[in-house]
């Protein structure tokens, strides 16, 4: 493994360089970047299940030079600037917040022992909201949206049953889940049905129920 004396530094000098000397780079905005900050994301992913260790190593380069242009954007707004460094800085910050027992001296031998000291500080830092479904990214993908959601929701609301009575056993292992995702996404389309705005609609009803708990 090679590397500068600061490969990070050069990078973000690099994206600093594009922006201001590359017409392209210069007129684009944190909105027109979304698009390739999903795309890079994806490839990252692709890279984790089928590639290999070169294919991973430049993926996620290619994810980190998105963060690196949102900070070069960041950095040139005449009201409200920040730099990679400040990015940085708090990232460290936060993960030493929530670290208790690697920095400081809470004590977590076990997974869920950590998780403990986790959503602890992250509760602390998020006093201000009001729901449990606060500061969920909604451009999710509808499954992972609703993993999200379904597990914020278990705090407040009881899990939902299917929407019939089923006999069908419920799956066992992930490989089980995986089938029977499939007929259902199989089912949705014989009936021309969308899969994905089906799901997002009873997301959106179990929401108006999680809220509708908390107001009570």
């Amino acid at each position: 493994m090679t590397q500068s004396s600061d490969s990070l530094r050069e990078a973000a000098e690099t994206m600093r360089a594009v922006r201001e000397r590359c017409a392209w780079s210069q007129q684009i905005t944190h909105r027109d970047l979304v698009p390739y900050l999903i795309e890079e994301s994806h490839e990252v992913i692709d890279a984790v299940e089928n590639g290999t260790r070169a294919d991973l190593r430049e993926e996620l380069g290619d994810l980190l030079w998105q963060v690196l242009f949102h900070a070069a954007i960041a950095a040139q707004d005449p009201d409200d600037p920040f730099d990679i460094d400040d990015v940085a800085d708090t990232l460290t910050e936060k993960m030493v917040r929530r670290h208790p027992h690697v920095f400081a001296d809470a004590v977590a031998n076990t997974p869920e022992e950590v998780l403990v000291h986790w959503n602890a500080a992250k509760a602390a830092e998020k006093r201000s909201r009001l729901s449990v479904l606060d500061g969920v990214p909604r451009g999710m993908p509808a499954l992972a949206l609703a993993q999200k959601i379904a597990g914020r929701a278990a705090a407040v609301l009881p899990a939902p049953g299917p929407a019939g009575a089923s006999k069908a056993a419920p799956p066992a292992s992930e490989a089980e889940l995986g089938d029977a995702l499939l007929v259902l996404v199989n089912q949705a389309r014989d009936n021309g049905w969308d899969a994905e705005r089906a799901l997002r609609e009873r997301l959106r009803l179990l929401e108006d129920e999680v809220r509708a708990a908390e107001a009570d």
